[in-house]
C-alpha cells in the first residue's frame, strides 16, 4: 500500500509511531497528513528545536468502533444531567484542552491556530457538554474528512461532572451514527479512559485500509447537528 505525498509510501515509514519531522505545520499539511493516516503531536520536551513537529503514525492505532460503544447504564443517567452541542464553543473546547497544568500537555498556540482555521473552514469539529446551568463541563474535538473522524482532546472539569469527557463521546457517536455505515473513529492511542468505552488497538496496516475505505464515504451532516442538542 503506497501513498505519496509529504509522507512519502508507507513502505518507507519507520516501524515506530513517530514517523516524520518537520518546522513546517500549516492547515494544507495537516488535512495531507490526515489522509495518509498521520497526525502532529509537537516535540516539547524530546531535546528537538523549538517549533519541532512530530508527525505520527501509531504501529498499533487506537480506534473506538461505533458499533462496539460500551455504554453503561451509570453513564446513560450521568449523560441525563447534560446538554450536548456541536460546534456551539470550539473556541473555549481548544482552549481547556490546551490547559497547561494538565499532565502531558502538548496543544501550543501554534496547535490551536491551525485547528482553529480548520474549524472555520469546516475541518475541525468540536462537541461540548454543559450542565443545566450553562457551564462548559466537558468537550472534544477532532478533524472530520469523509467517513473520518479523528479525535485529537478531550477535557472534563473535575469539579462540573467526571463524566464529562465521556459523554462527549455519546455526542460525537450520535452525529457519526446517521446510518452511514463503515465510518471511523480514530482516538490515535488507547488509554485506560477510552478502553472504558470500547477501544481497541489495530495494527498500523489495518488502519490505513479501513482509512482508505472512510474517506470515500460522505461526511457526516455537522451543520444539522449543530442545530439541535443531542442526548435528547
Amino acid at each position: 500500500m503506497g501513498l505519496s505525498g509529504a509522507f512519502g509510501p508507507v513502505e518507507e515509514w519507520p516501524d515506530q509511531d513517530l514517523i516524520a519531522l518537520s518546522a513546517e505545520f500549516d492547515v494544507d499539511l495537516v488535512a495531507e497528513a490526515y489522509r495518509a493516516g498521520v497526525f502532529p503531536m509537537p516535540l516539547h520536551d524530546a531535546g528537538w528545536p523549538r517549533g519541532t513537529m512530530g508527525w505520527w503514525s501509531p504501529v498499533h492505532r487506537g480506534v473506538l468502533p461505533l458499533d462496539d460503544l460500551r455504554v453503561t447504564r451509570s453513564l446513560r443517567k450521568s449523560a441525563r444531567h447534560y446538554d450536548v452541542t456541536v460546534d456551539a464553543a470550539f473556541d473555549a473546547v481548544i482552549q481547556r484542552c490546551a490547559d497547561p497544568r494538565r499532565p502531558s500537555g502538548w496543544i501550543d498556540q501554534n496547535v490551536i491556530g491551525v485547528y482553529t482555521e480548520l474549524n472555520r473552514l469546516g475541518v475541525a469539529h468540536s462537541v461540548e457538554v454543559w450542565t443545566a446551568e450553562g457551564d462548559l463541563a466537558g468537550g472534544l474535538y477532532g478533524v472530520s474528512l469523509g467517513g473520518l473522524f479523528a479525535g485529537e482532546s478531550m477535557f472534563h472539569d473535575p469539579v462540573l461532572g467526571r463524566d464529562a469527557s465521556k459523554v462527549a463521546l455519546l455526542g460525537l457517536a450520535g452525529v457519526l451514527n446517521d446510518g452511514v455505515e463503515g465510518r471511523l473513529l480514530d482516538v490515535q492511542w488507547v488509554t485506560d479512559h477510552l478502553a472504558s468505552l470500547g477501544a481497541v488497538a489495530v495494527d498500523r496496516v489495518d488502519y490505513l485500509r479501513w482509512l482508505s475505505e472512510a474517506l470515500t464515504l460522505p461526511a457526516p451532516e455537522w451543520g444539522r447537528a449543530s442545530e439541535a442538542q443531542l442526548l435528547r
